[in-house]
């Protein structure tokens, strides 16, 4: 097993990312454990597929992270330690994002933007998340997994599988995803997104141009303008996008068009995807009428 000693930029709100993660872990793929958090993963390596888990572990009284990773994932901890960072954000820098949020982020500058270990996995489970409940995307991610995601060996019992590949979701049919309840066209566009990824005409893991990423995303049947915005923010770690058209941001801005939303939204630049993360989750925040 590899150890590694990962560090950040206080303050972080471990509590906060702690919960988040917990309550959208993924059965047999993820689990929240106490102070521990644990997944299962698979990284490509010389053309090779390294199949393995990783258990990570903050200590905040040093500013930093303890990051286990299996044997099997050995000869990549250095790209799985990278994968970890952007799940936790830990390259973050805390105060300068607070100074340009300004009244938004005084009472909460540990605030973090949750990424993901795994870039497919979080576009399926956007996807899937598409108009209903956090709590049916993880049910409906849940069985895609159980049905379909290759069984692994980890020390872990709560973790029995890997999140099933581009290449697996793509040969499947749009009866197959119906079968655990997806509807038609979200089965159709899901299935179209993971071909496009397993042949390489989507390469998720370098898009280095955000807003060329996004226009992609949107090209693809089935992928709205949400979905594309909300994978550009947590995948790509994108700090400046804005969720105006959200349903609980838009509840923030009561009487104000989408357009006046948009202009209000532009003091926060160049840390839009900031706000939205501050917006959904401070109950008590009120736009500034002049």
């Amino acid at each position: 097993m590899t150890t590694l000693f990962l560090t950040y930029q206080p303050p972080y709100d471990w509590q906060w990312m702690t919960a988040f993660l917990g309550a959208r872990a993924l059965q047999g793929v993820e689990q929240q454990d106490g102070e521990y958090y644990q997944r299962t993963l698979a990284v490509m390596h010389n053309d090779q597929r390294l199949t393995g888990w990783l258990r990570l572990r903050p200590l905040p009284e040093r500013d930093g992270v303890e990051l286990e990773v299996s044997p099997s994932l050995s000869p990549v901890a250095e790209k799985v330690a990278a994968q970890v960072r952007r799940l936790l954000d830990l390259d973050a820098q805390p105060q300068l994002i607070a100074e340009g949020l300004g009244a938004l982020a005084e009472n909460a500058v540990g605030l973090r933007l949750p990424g993901c270990a795994d870039r497919f996995e979080l576009v399926v489970r956007a996807i899937l998340g598409q108009l209903v409940s956090v709590k049916m995307a993880a049910t409906l991610a849940t069985r895609l997994t159980e049905k379909w995601g290759e069984p692994v060996s980890t020390p872990f019992a709560a973790l029995t599988h890997l999140f099933p590949s581009p290449a697996v979701v793509g040969q499947l049919t749009v009866e197959d995803l119906r079968g655990i309840g997806v509807q038609a066209r979200r089965a159709a566009g899901l299935i179209g997104f993971a071909q496009a990824v397993a042949e390489g005409r989507l390469p998720l893991d370098d898009i280095t141009d955000v807003q060329e990423g996004i226009k992609r995303l949107l090209a693809m049947p089935g992928i709205g303008s949400w979905t594309a915005s909300y994978v550009a923010m947590r995948a790509w770690s994108a700090p400046d996008v804005f969720l105006g058209g959200d349903y609980l941001i838009k509840q923030r801005f009561p009487g104000m068009t989408p357009g006046q939303i948009a202009r209000y939204a532009e003091v926060w630049k160049p840390w839009r995807t900031y706000a939205t993360l501050h917006l959904w989750f401070n109950n008590d925040w009120q736009p500034d009428t002049p």
